[in-house]
């Protein structure tokens, strides 16, 4: 064999070897790579475990180089979306109990005083005038009650999505005007002075007409029951792209700390329990205006004046 010829041997052999380590380096660093990845995965497997027990607040740490980077941060994602489900359910849990505690008090208490009266003029306790007296009593309990169930049946529907709106062009000044009218007779029986301003030009929305009555309604109504007024103002007035329904009142006013839960369900201004109201008026108000494309305002001065604005775009945007 010539020396060519073992040189050639040798540097075949020499590329064998370096073949070799090579595949032996590879396969470590692959055996360290899926050993790694093994790992990973099972404390993946944990944190999983962990959170199916009930802890909802493990994340998975993970480097932006490491290969199973993107599968930790979807799960991180889910598991934040899933956090935030659970905390909202809670919140709707502890809500729906505080409902059905203030439920169970405002149809009790009417309720037991409505079988009083009747079981007084059933078993003749009480005869001639104050007989009427005590009949006319449970009629007004028995109307404080409907009015209460419907209230909380008109805020389940609501919030159940079960509420359906037909939105339709109205010319609202002309709407308002026809629900004020039912109103007069009211203002005047409560000895409650009135200004109403509502221009004869037409002024066209896009309202669903029982939706927009209930919103005018409930304003009214939070007047009369919770205002103790001498003088409300109702206005429509145009504002550029938008109509402004104002409704306003000299009474008792809402406080500075009351103020930004007006809307919330459930609140009372007054926390006393005696005072009559389910506390879900204003917050169907809100959410009849939003599901409109309105939105409402209040501003407030004690024992001054309190103002609930209401704003809704206007149907054609061509103006004169």
């Amino acid at each position: 064999m010539t020396m060519d010829g073992v040189y050639v041997k040798f540097e075949l052999v020499v590329m064998l070897f370096i073949v070799a380590i090579a595949a032996v380096i590879v396969s470590l660093l692959l055996y360290r790579k899926i050993y790694n990845i093994k790992m990973r995965l099972k404390d993946i497997l944990e944190v999983l475990d962990d959170i199916l027990k009930g802890n909802i607040n493990r994340k998975i740490l993970s480097k932006p180089n490491d290969m199973t980077s993107e599968i930790c941060y979807k799960i991180n994602d889910i598991v934040y979306n899933f956090q935030e489900k659970v905390i909202n359910l809670k919140k709707a849990e502890e809500n729906n109990k505080q409902l059905m505690t203030s439920l169970s008090h405002d149809v009790r208490t009417p309720l037991t005083t409505l079988i009083g009266y009747l079981d007084a003029i059933k078993r003749d306790i009480v005869i001639g005038k104050e007989r009427e007296e005590y009949i006319e009593t449970a009629c007004l309990k028995a109307h404080d009650m409907k009015e209460y169930v419907d209230v909380l049946f008109e805020w389940f529907k609501l919030n159940s999505d079960e509420e359906i709106f037909t939105i339709r062009k109205v010319e609202i000044a002309e709407l308002t005007r026809n629900i004020l009218k039912d109103w007069i007779p009211i203002f005047e029986k409560c000895s409650l002075d009135f200004d109403i301003d509502i221009p004869e030009k037409k002024i066209e929305a896009n309202l669903d007409t029982d939706a927009y009555g209930r919103i005018i309604n409930n304003l009214i109504q939070n007047v009369i029951s919770h205002g103790q007024a001498t003088h409300i103002e109702i206005s429509v007035i145009r504002l550029g792209s938008y109509v402004k329904i104002s409704v306003a009142d000299n009474g008792r006013g809402i406080s500075e700390q009351d103020l930004p839960h007006i809307f919330d369900r459930l609140y009372k201004c007054d926390k006393s329990r005696s005072e009559k109201g389910s506390g879900l008026g204003l917050s169907i108000v809100q959410q009849l205006v939003g599901k409109m494309g309105g939105v409402i305002t209040v501003n407030s001065k004690l024992y001054r004046r309190t103002e609930f604005n209401v704003q809704f775009p206007l149907a054609n945007k061509n103006f004169d």
